[in-house]
């Protein structure tokens, strides 16, 4: 890394500079005084966020289109669209029917509108997530021992919620997701990024997967025996399935490869085809299945097939669902309303306070799931320029909630690997796989929202897409998510020979030992996390779980690590280029062959110094 470098595109230089637990900069006018947590506060936060976001990029944003904003919009609705009727379809069995795909496809397609026109970090993309559902299907749980409607406890849940959020943005809680670091970023993007595999591969917990249609008992063939009955054959349908997910997975992978290849005819046919990779894949393998094997009975995505509330009601007081309990009526009286009643308690008014504790795990979990993952995909290694906006955007998802809430639409937060997979497609890389420009738009964020609130009036076409053909972009999300993660990094090397590990900061200067320590200890919290998530009884406490990691990182790990260690192994860029240069001979050699090297090419040419530069440049606004 070297120690001078010339000033990126965009990047904004402060001599007052403060950065955060992270190495970002904190933008605010009394940082040079050390004020910066009481000025953020009282909703001072709030406002430095918008002027330094919306009120300084937001038409720049709208107004960058080109092709590639073109090729990620279709990408991210693929990938958006895939796990939204999913989730649909687990929300509608653990709710019985109350929120269901309809809910979640009009939950995504409003919000992500909303999001990309009104948000501070237009790069997020928010959707249902996995701890989320599994706090609602507890909430569910409960309202069924307290013996009041589902959807109006969860409405009161979610107004405590968003009262809880803007608090938090108010007196600027998000200073302590910005303690957090690497340790609990990629602690959380893991677990994350595994629930996207094992939904791809085969869930263990659940019929979820390509490798379950190898099993008899897959409830696609239990119904497909009960319609066609011998002439079923299910081998066949896995074996297609296996072929249509992995082909899809892996052929988006290679479309991704040939930019930096020799094939095609110049390089913008390469960066389009690039782009379009998993489009084209989605594409490709559904024309196969709908042609070629044509008479193979894969598994569908089950689509509602129209556009209105999921529970349909046995009776006017809409409390049963038809046609599972009321089997003998013929058809349902109609379905409960859009907007939920909020005094519907039953006489129970003190539900609002129980309503009002539940808030609060449901609080942390939110505030967690959007926090870090704006914290994993604001880290600087991703290049991002038009700065964050923590507090502007936890009141932003604090109207989401609300809204959703008040509908009976499923609370939406961060989606960390859609977001990932969406600063990785805005990203221009080197050969190296280096950043060398990320093209920060609100553009695809409108267009793939708009395509799928526009399918919702178009269920039948995204009912021709074969289930195990998303499985496979589950997949591709996966697998291209997972070797940027660090944790995953020195997971592998548990199984490589020492001599033989890839050279990088922490191999060359922490002991190999100390490397694996250092993974088993993350290993455990990562193992306790997924344990909690897991066991439906104490599933509630799973944002906790997520919140120590902080604490355990900031007052465990001094004690079990040397400073210079969690240096190497979990400090921000900023930081490790720093104890690099003063403490590794041959970066300080490179950085000192770099300044000798351009001085002789000032001296040579007669230029200024990048600094000297910033200088004049300074002096020229003054």
């Amino acid at each position: 890394m070297p120690g001078f470098s010339y000033r990126q595109p965009n990047a904004r230089t402060n001599p007052t500079e403060v950065r955060d637990g992270s190495g970002r900069t904190i933008d605010d006018d009394s940082s040079a005084s050390g004020n910066d947590a009481v000025s953020k506060t009282f909703g001072r936060g709030i406002v430095q966020d918008f002027k330094r976001t919306i009120g300084t990029w937001w038409f720049k944003e709208m107004t960058n289109f080109n092709t590639k904003t073109v090729a990620v919009s279709f990408f991210l609705f693929i990938a958006v669209i895939a796990p939204t009727i999913t989730f649909g379809a687990v929300y509608a069995k653990a709710t019985n029917n109350y929120i269901g795909a309809v809910e979640l496809l009009l939950a995504t397609a409003w919000c992500g509108i909303f999001y990309s026109l009104v948000s501070g970090q237009p790069m997020m993309i928010n959707g249902g997530t996995g701890p989320v559902l599994t706090f609602q299907t507890v909430c569910y749980d409960i309202a069924k021992n307290l013996d009041v409607p589902f959807l109006t406890f969860n409405a009161w849940i979610g107004i405590w919620v968003c009262i809880y959020q803007v608090l938090a943005a108010f007196f600027d809680a998000n200073r302590l997701i910005k303690k957090a670091t690497r340790f609990t970023d990629e602690t959380f993007a893991l677990l994350i990024v595994s629930i996207f595999l094992l939904g791809a591969i085969g869930n263990p917990s659940s019929k979820v997967g390509l490798f379950h249609y190898f099993g008899t008992d897959h409830p696609h063939h239990e119904n497909m025996i009960e319609e066609n009955g011998s002439e079923y054959d299910y081998m066949t349908v896995a074996l297609l399935s296996l072929i249509l997910g992995l082909g899809t997975a892996f052929f988006a992978i290679g479309l991704r490869q040939i930019k930096f290849s020799a094939f095609c005819c110049n390089d913008y046919v390469r960066t389009v085809i690039t782009d379009f990779a998993i489009t084209i894949s989605v594409v490709v393998m559904t024309a196969l299945r709908h042609t070629v094997f044509e008479d193979v009975q894969v598994e569908e995505l089950k689509v509602p097939d129209t556009f209105a509330t999921s529970f349909s009601c046995c009776t006017a007081d809409c409390t049963s669902y038809w046609p599972t309990e009321c089997p003998d009526q013929a058809e349902a009286w109609g379905r409960r309303p859009w907007v939920v009643d909020l005094f519907d308690l039953n006489d129970k008014i003190y539900v609002i306070f129980i309503a009002a504790g539940l808030g609060i795990p449901a609080f942390i979990l939110t505030f967690l799931d959007n926090g870090i993952t704006w914290h994993i995909v604001n880290h600087p290694s991703n290049r991002l320029s038009h700065g964050d906006a923590y507090n502007y955007d936890t009141c932003i998802s604090a109207i989401m909630v609300l809204v959703n809430s008040l509908l009976g639409l499923p609370w939406l937060v961060a989606s960390t690997v859609p977001c990932i997979m969406h600063i990785t497609a805005m990203q221009e890389k080197n050969t190296k796989g280096e950043v060398k420009y990320i093209q920060e738009s609100r553009l695809t964020g409108l267009f793939t929202h708009t395509l799928v609130l526009a399918c919702i009036f178009a269920l039948s076409v995204i009912r021709l897409i074969p289930l195990p053909v998303l499985y496979g972009v589950f997949l591709f999300m996966g697998l291209v998510a997972l070797p940027g993660q660090q944790f995953w990094q020195r997971f592998l090397l548990f199984f490589q020979q020492p001599t033989k590990m890839d050279k990088n900061h922490y191999t060359k200067n922490v002991p190999v030992e100390r490397i694996h320590k250092y993974t088993l200890v993350q290993f455990f919290f990562f193992a306790v996390v997924c344990v909690v998530r897991e066991i439906k009884a104490i599933s509630i406490a799973f944002p906790v779980m997520v919140l120590l990691c902080i604490p355990a990182r900031l007052y465990l790990h001094p004690r079990l690590f040397s400073k210079d260690e969690l240096i190497l192994l979990d400090g921000s860029p900023e930081e490790i280029e720093d104890w690099l240069l003063k403490n590794d001979p041959e970066e300080m050699a490179a950085d000192k062959a770099q300044k000798s090297a351009q001085a002789q090419h000032v001296a040579d040419n007669g230029l200024a110094l990048p600094a000297q530069l910033d200088d004049e440049d300074d002096e020229q606004e003054a």
